[in-house]
């Protein structure tokens, strides 16, 4: 698979590879692939400081409040930024925008520089309808707030705190909306620096807070921090987006920020692949009809009329809030309901259940959100590629997505399950947060361990699904069913193992709708190899146990909490990658391989 991820050039003079533009400078080698290591880089650094900001906020909040009715009824309160942050930063919003400002550029890149924009007719059309709509469902938000609560935990014992918590956290729905989207728009563009760092200001805004307010305010100081942190999402982006938008609605933007990135020749007109596109901005239509496509001409292609680019404009507000908005916003909202139930039925366990399920939560979560970084960096590339009409680039690029993914997931699962109790301990055992809180939080997080490879593989097959070129309901009916097993398993394994119980159906719940949208996936035009996919996978997660096996031995012999986590640091990769040679993984040989090569460049 070592040629998985080359990206073809587009050339002037028909499909890729076929000759470059005369006069045209030659790509340089490598020069797709440069980028996509350089943005995973910035990107892996920026996500890493985001969690370490993450886990400084969630020290803190044990720190001065624990783990009680109070922290649940901040925790009630939290799920509706977690929601909004699904819907409108990491699912839905980058789902449906990143594949139109794609085509919108791609759409740019083959016309003339005189004439109304594309991406500057997709912002005309979108953006102040949907900032008014999430303004509008914000303060509707705000005023149900004690409906609400009711709805989200009957059985919580300070319904008071959770609905000022949720009050203030309600603003989140708008702040959130313009950050996701922003983040889409730059993403596409290719620039992945401000997306990247809104976590660093979400966080630090709500640190800040809580330490400012917390005397005064109590856990009302964490639900502050959390609206603050959602304006300041949106403030670390908006230099870099008025910089790239265009400043009004039809006005040329001249210059294409995505030829830098890859430094290659963008063609003048590819007349091959637009004539696949369309709509200049979604694929809500079945065919191109009329100024929607860009026609042939002797140079390759003309522009169409400003009339036809106004109607495009006005086409694509019926694909936004219509058929394609809404299989995306139903998975998204499917996705995050495996948090409600938890929350919903551990409510009416002892105080302290949801804040044991959130911080193993967290905690365990972190190998997925590395895993899916390089997944966030191609997932514009996938989408380019399947406007210009390349499946099979997109699917060879998918195909290594998934095995990468799912190797960092189950190499950090491992870890997570060794040491699962010393990390606990090391991270939140202090102040409030006592060693009982530690050993539910700890044995809760190793079930959830079970479930990080279906976390990270929705997460990475999902941005194919909706690049594709029409809408779909298969992710939202695999993640439906996936729910319905993780609703029906927590019912009836709650009276046994209480919130292990919950853990374990969210874990079967997700693997299930990972292996259905790995199945149906060729349906979409981006046919992977199933068979190949999952040997490997499996292979991988073979190894995974043997590591896990290997780090709990070690942790458990070690007498002190640092020395443990320092043990399975050690014990758990080296056991993970001396299994998967064994078993001829051949991701882990392509990964040695790869390190190898730049060892020796870099002498």
């Amino acid at each position: 698979m070592s040629d998985a991820v080359t990206v073809p050039q587009h050339t002037a003079g028909g499909p890729a590879g076929t000759g470059a533009p005369a006069g045209a400078p030659a790509p340089r080698p490598g020069g797709p692939e440069r980028f996509v290591a350089r943005a995973a880089a910035v990107t892996a650094v920026l996500t890493a400081a985001g969690a370490l900001f993450g886990l400084v906020r969630d020290q803190l909040i044990a720190h001065l409040f624990g783990a009680n009715g109070e922290t649940d009824a901040f925790l009630v309160a939290w799920t509706v930024p977690e929601i909004a942050a699904t819907l409108l930063i990491e699912d839905a919003m980058a789902l449906v925008m990143i594949p139109a400002f794609s085509l919108a550029l791609s759409r740019r890149a083959a016309g003339p520089a005189a004439g109304p924009d594309p991406v500057g007719g997709l912002v005309a059309a979108t953006a102040p309808r949907l900032f008014l709509t999430l303004a509008g469902a914000a303060a509707a938000l705000a005023a149900a707030a004690p409906w609400l609560v009711r709805l989200l935990a009957p059985g919580l014992a300070d319904p008071g705190t959770a609905v000022d918590c949720t009050r203030f956290t309600a603003v989140t729905v708008l702040c959130f909306g313009i950050a996701g989207y922003f983040s889409a728009a730059l993403r596409a563009h290719r620039r992945f620096v401000p997306p990247a760092a809104i976590y660093v200001a979400y966080n630090a805004g709500i640190i800040a807070t809580v330490l400012a307010l917390h005397r005064t305010g109590g856990v009302r100081a964490a639900a502050a921090g959390v609206a603050l942190g959602g304006v300041l999402m949106v403030l670390v982006q908006l230099p870099s987006i008025l910089r790239q938008l265009p400043a009004r609605t039809g006005r040329c933007l001249r210059r294409a920020p995505e030829r830098r990135a890859d430094r290659s020749p963008v063609p003048a007109a590819v007349p091959g692949a637009l004539a696949r596109v369309r709509t200049v901005v979604m694929p809500g239509l079945r065919r191109p009809a009329g100024p929607l496509a860009v026609p042939a001409g002797p140079s390759g292609g003309t522009p169409p009329p400003s009339g036809g680019l106004r109607r495009t404009a006005r086409v694509r507000t019926a694909p936004l809030c219509g058929p394609v908005l809404a299989p995306v916003a139903l998975f998204a909202l499917t996705r995050q309901a495996q948090v409600l139930v938890e929350r919903h039925l551990a409510s009416s366990l002892p105080a302290g259940a949801i804040s044991h399920l959130n911080y193993a939560q967290k905690v365990a979560q972190v190998p997925m959100v590395l895993s899916l970084m390089v997944c966030t960096v191609t997932f514009p590339l996938v989408a380019r590629a399947m406007a210009d009409g390349e499946a099979d680039r997109a699917r060879r690029r998918v195909e290594r997505d998934l095995t990468l993914a799912g190797l960092v997931v189950l190499l950090g699962a491992a870890y997570v399950a060794a040491c699962a109790p010393q990390l606990i301990q090391l991270l939140f055992q202090r102040g409030a947060f006592d060693s009982h809180d530690t050993a539910a939080t700890a044995s809760v997080m190793r079930v959830y361990a079970l479930g990080l490879l279906g976390h990270s593989l929705t997460g990475a097959l999902i941005r194919p699904y909706f690049s594709a070129a029409r809408p779909t309901w298969h992710p939202a009916a695999s993640m439906a069913a996936g729910l319905l097993i993780t609703i029906l398993g927590a019912r009836a394994a709650v009276p046994y193992f209480g919130v292990r119980g919950i853990a374990a159906a969210n874990a079967l719940g997700i693997l299930v709708t990972a292996l259905l949208l790995l199945r149906g996936l060729g349906r979409q035009g981006i046919a992977v190899d199933v068979r190949r996919v999952t040997a490997g996978l499996g292979r991988l997660a073979l190894a995974a146990a043997v590591a896990t096996a290997a780090g709990w031995a070690a942790a458990s012999a070690c007498g002190t909490a640092p020395a443990a986590a320092a043990a399975g640091c050690l014990v758990v990769p080296t056991a993970f990658a001396a299994t998967a040679l064994c078993l001829r993984a051949p991701e882990i040989r392509l990964l040695l391989s790869s390190v190898d090569r730049r060892r020796r460049h870099a002498r």
